[in-house]
């Protein structure tokens, strides 16, 4: 089974229990699967009563088995802790999001900045099409449904985005993306790079830790050639990335000079691009832009 159909799996389970509700008691399946798991998150038996949002969450979990990627919680800010500790927690407004990660609220965000408050929801993204997501929730409304949001939107906590890599038993039948230069670019030691991810690695194989990090200008400083995560970055300083570790060869844009502009309020690609002589479509190109009508404050735009 590959990546893509174990991610569809999550899906696939989770909307299949739409509909499950309080009235009825069919939530009970849900609460009941979770409390079935031994040993309980903090010894903690959920009540038909409690909240069950992330309830929800872990039960798609552990039917599928997958409990060694995704955290055993009852609680919201607990589940944050977790995913923490295994690497697989994003705390940055630039992600975007993949199908079946995991999206923690924070109703009382104000839309500034990365959301750094008490977390008061979770749900599984389970569509996304352009800008817009799909999320599926256990407990939204006293049952389990669905919301849409635009990708980072206010009310976004942050992602947990668990290692389906691991579960995969056979390779993508599709190639693997190449550089958002568009080209099977190779980088070497010592080349300056636009690096347009947000995770990287404390190691070059599957195994390594994922952590998050930055987007912004890099230094290549080490190459591991065939590896899952094949070249180890450095931030350049001031330049917008936090990045030092290992990262995906698709999540390197490209190699700059360092030309670079930093997002600012108010600004649009097609302000950058007047003001830089350039056009859209080619800081489109250079940075992997998937929207261009979305970038975000303090975004590191490679010019050309």
């Amino acid at each position: 089974m590959t990546e893509k159909q174990i991610r569809e799996k999550v899906v696939n389970l989770i909307n299949s229990w739409i509909g499950k509700k309080e009235a009825d008691g069919s939530h009970r399946s849900i609460i009941d699967k979770y409390n079935s798991h031994k040993p309980l998150a903090r010894g903690y038996a959920v009540k038909y009563s409690d909240a069950w949002c992330a309830t929800t969450v872990s039960a798609v979990a552990i039917e599928l088995g997958y409990t060694d990627i995704i955290p055993l919680e009852c609680g919201c800010e607990e589940f944050i802790k977790l995913a923490q500790k295994m690497g697989i927690w994003v705390e940055n407004d630039a992600y975007i999001p993949k199908l079946a990660d995991i999206v923690l609220y924070d109703w009382d965000d104000n839309g500034v900045g990365d959301c750094t408050g008490r977390s008061d929801h979770i749900g599984y993204v389970t569509k996304i099409s352009g800008t817009k997501m799909i999320i599926t929730e256990g407990n939204k409304s006293d049952a389990v449904g669905t919301r849409e949001l635009i990708v980072n939107a206010r009310y976004i906590r942050g992602y947990v985005t668990p290692k389906y890599s691991l579960k995969a038993t056979k390779e993508e039948a599709s190639k693997p993306s190449a550089p958002s230069t568009g080209s099977t670019a190779e980088y070497k030691v010592g080349d300056l790079v636009m690096f347009n991810g947000c995770l990287h690695y404390t190691s070059s194989y599957s195994a390594g830790v994922a952590k998050a990090c930055k987007a912004g200008l890099a230094k290549v400083t080490n190459v591991a050639k065939g590896n899952p995560h094949p070249y180890h970055l450095q931030a350049v300083p001031g330049k917008g990335a936090t990045v030092y570790g290992w990262v995906n060869a698709a999540d390197i844009g490209g190699t700059t000079s360092g030309k670079t502009y930093t997002v600012k309020k108010g600004d649009t690609l097609s302000k950058i691009a007047k003001q830089y002589g350039t056009t859209v479509d080619k800081l489109v190109s250079l940075n992997g832009i998937k929207n261009k009508n979305l970038i975000n404050v303090g975004q590191i735009i490679r010019l050309p």
